[in-house]
């Protein structure tokens, strides 16, 4: 059981998620930070300072806090956002990297195809020997 569990754990796509994981807690604390220190008090400059974490009505004893409610939806927008253009930005450095090697990579042609060419050009050849007069 110990040695299927091992072979499992140190499987290609089981490491990948591993790393995936801790790349994307640490990435998540940058987006964070991002949207906590910089976007967030921008945007409470802009709409004059509101905030809407303090809203609330009480209905009895029950306090109903829907001002966290949408300063969370808020949240969530702004960081999905965020992410959207990070990951825009990084898909077209990507983008232009793939170019640059697509570029440089000019295969030679195999046997196979050098063949097949000379067959090409001696076909052709023999064509243009029939029909011209």
């Amino acid at each position: 059981m110990w040695k299927e569990f091992k072979a499992f754990a140190m499987k290609g796509n089981i490491m990948d998620l591993a790393i995936g994981v801790i790349i994307g807690g640490a990435f998540g604390k940058i987006v964070t930070s991002l949207v906590n220190d910089i976007l967030t008090p921008i945007l409470g400059l802009l709409l004059g300072g509101l905030d809407f974490s303090a809203m609330s009505f009480t209905y009895g004893e029950t306090v109903i806090k829907y001002g966290a409610f949408l300063q969370t939806v808020i949240d969530f927008f702004i960081v999905a956002f965020s992410i959207f253009f990070v990951i825009k930005a990084l898909s077209r450095f990507r983008r232009k990297e793939d170019k640059k090697e697509e570029k440089r990579e000019v295969p030679a042609p195999s046997n196979e195809e050098r063949l097949l060419s000379e067959i090409r050009d001696l076909l052709k050849q023999e064509r243009e020997q029939r029909d011209t007069p």
